[in-house]
């Protein structure tokens, strides 16, 4: 797999897939995280003097509404200020205004291109890998980085499409990423999981479990394996053709599940449990046993949340957690998506921070993710 520093980049047109899918409220972006993770290898295509274009999808692109509110203005001007810089914006993604501005780039210009999703309306031309589309996209380009880890499981013609016409290429957060989780594979670990689904986490627990001494499960998912033990988790979804794996899982003595839980009438032990109840955070009982589960711990992976944090009411568990692991000697990464924003938020101070989410659980799945199996190339 070439690496930024091993093509030549000098005074090309650089196609530079990104991953700015940035939360964004009210026209303004909540977490900047992903785009000051992107610098790096734009600088160095800055100082090699290279025609900048680039590429990100934001969000699903689903109606002509998705298209004017899922635009990727805000992130021009975040950009923009970043890098003390003009950022040129072409709101067309084929077509002869996109070509003139592509045509009249000089070195170290950066156009950013509109979503690459609104080609999915009506069509799903982006997410299906148009080879037209992916033909189109690589001819404004000499060469091709893939910068984009986040976006790296999907088969998109944005980020396995063009490379298949252009020399390639990881950039410096990809090469980074992949350096990190591969550590992770091999040390001894303690997995800190939550979010809704044991079905988006369950193959990374199964693939990492030999080298894992517990795993702490909290959050919506933990009900699966509460109904795995004969436990009533009532109106919380549970993946029930699951149930027979996470028994099994139970078997291995690494599973820590809760004790007590916070539904919408306050915090009950798992035994008092109704058909009404709704799982929405860990109870206080489990805060603390999880606490003496993650002290004097090596390495913490975190991913997901305890419960519903967004929410004041259901904080609780995720924030207790974070709050305790900041100032510990325990080298602590973060799996994206929900932890990622949650440590954010509470201003956990990771060792790492991984731009993955659902990347970053296929990848430490063991499964081979497209967009980079076409980097090796």
């Amino acid at each position: 797999m070439l690496t930024l520093k091993n093509i030549d980049v000098k005074n090309k047109k650089v196609i530079l897939r990104v991953d700015y899918n940035v939360p964004i409220k009210d026209g303004k972006i909540l977490d900047i995280n992903k785009i000051v993770a992107s610098l790096d290898t734009i600088n160095y295509l800055l100082d090699n003097n290279a025609k900048i274009i680039i590429m990100s999808h934001l969000g699903k692109v689903k109606t002509e509404e998705d298209i004017e509110t899922n635009t990727l203005l805000p992130v021009k001007e975040v950009l923009s200020k970043l890098l003390n810089k003009e950022i040129l914006f072409s709101k067309e993604l084929e077509g002869k205004h996109l070509e003139e501005l592509v045509s009249n780039l000089k070195s170290k210009d950066i156009l950013l291109l509109e979503n690459t999703r609104v080609m999915d309306y009506p069509n799903k031309l982006e997410s299906n890998c148009d080879e037209a589309l992916s033909l189109y996209w690589s001819s404004l380009g000499e060469v091709y980085i893939l910068d984009a880890f986040a976006s790296s499981h999907r088969a998109h013609a944005s980020t396995t499409g063009i490379p298949k016409y252009l020399p390639h290429a990881v950039g410096f957060l990809v090469e980074k990423e992949i350096s990190e989780l591969d550590k992770i594979k091999n040390e001894t670990k303690t997995l800190l999981l939550g979010g809704a689904k044991v079905s988006d986490k369950i193959a990374m627990i199964k693939n990492l479990l030999p080298t894992t001494d517990k795993v702490l499960v909290g959050g919506a998912m933990c009900a699966t394996f509460l109904k795995s033990e004969g436990y009533q988790t009532g109106k919380t979804f549970v993946d029930d053709d699951l149930i027979n794996e996470c028994k099994t899982l139970i078997k291995t003595e690494k599973i820590v599940f809760p004790v007590d839980v916070v539904t919408e009438t306050g915090s009950k032990e798992i035994d008092e449990l109704t058909e009404d109840d709704t799982i929405l955070d860990i109870g206080p009982l489990t805060i603390e046993m999880f606490k003496k589960q993650l002290k004097n711990k090596p390495l913490i992976i975190v991913n997901g949340t305890m419960g519903k944090y967004e929410d004041k009411l259901y904080e609780n568990g995720t924030k207790e957690i974070l709050n305790y692991l900041n100032g510990k000697t325990s080298k602590v990464i973060v799996l994206g998506g929900d932890a990622a924003s949650a440590a954010t938020k509470y201003n956990l101070q990771a060792y790492y921070k991984s731009t993955g989410g659902g990347a970053s659980l296929e990848y430490l799945s063991g499964e081979v993710l497209p967009a980079l199996k076409i980097m090796e190339d």
